[in-house]
């Protein structure tokens, strides 16, 4: 449950990042809530405790012109783990952030901005390499469309069905109180 609660914070930074010929986003566009309603991952950790995890939530907002902070909202076996990440602008070169507490780049790999994004995050902890793409919605319920872009850019990462996890809904753990 660390590495996915580690890991949201950067995810959502990178829903500002686009494609080389898409322009940015307002930030009005990107702010908000967000629900992380899939995740696939190859990790030891992802692995054994996926089929315990449930939706997670965070709030995106930006405090200042190279600041984005992320409020998150996990539920565990012991309630709801609930903290904010601020994290500083890294590239001129579309939307990058990055967040010296997490030590976590992160791309988006598809996204609308108002109803889904796939983002890929990777994490370097104990000198290894840890990678997990997750599937943002702006509700509980995401498009089929959504989650086709989301299982196709699993398969074209070599995630397997075993890799994958889409998360059951939880009500007991909102970002709306963080």
């Amino acid at each position: 449950m660390r590495m996915l609660a580690l890991s949201l914070g950067l995810a959502l930074l990178c829903l500002l990042h686009t494609e080389a010929a898409a322009t940015v986003p307002d930030r009005s566009e990107v702010a908000g809530k967000w629900y992380v309603v899939a995740l696939a991952s190859n990790t030891e950790f992802f692995l054994r405790e996926k089929d315990k995890m449930k939706m997670a939530m965070a709030r995106i907002s930006f405090p200042g012109e190279d600041e984005l902070k992320v409020s998150y909202a996990v539920p565990n076996p012991k309630g709801c783990r609930k903290w904010e990440t601020t994290f500083k602008k890294i590239s001129d070169d579309g939307e990058v952030y990055y967040s010296e507490e997490a030590e976590k780049t992160v791309e988006v790999l598809d996204t609308d901005y108002k109803s889904y994004a796939v983002i890929f995050a990777t994490r370097v902890k104990n000198g290894r390499t840890l990678n997990m793409m997750r599937l943002y919605s702006r509700s509980p319920e995401v498009s089929p469309a959504a989650m086709a872009i989301f299982k196709k850019l699993t398969r074209e990462r070599n995630y397997t069905d075993e890799m994958v996890a889409v998360l059951p809904s939880q009500e007991e753990c909102s970002v709306d109180e963080v």
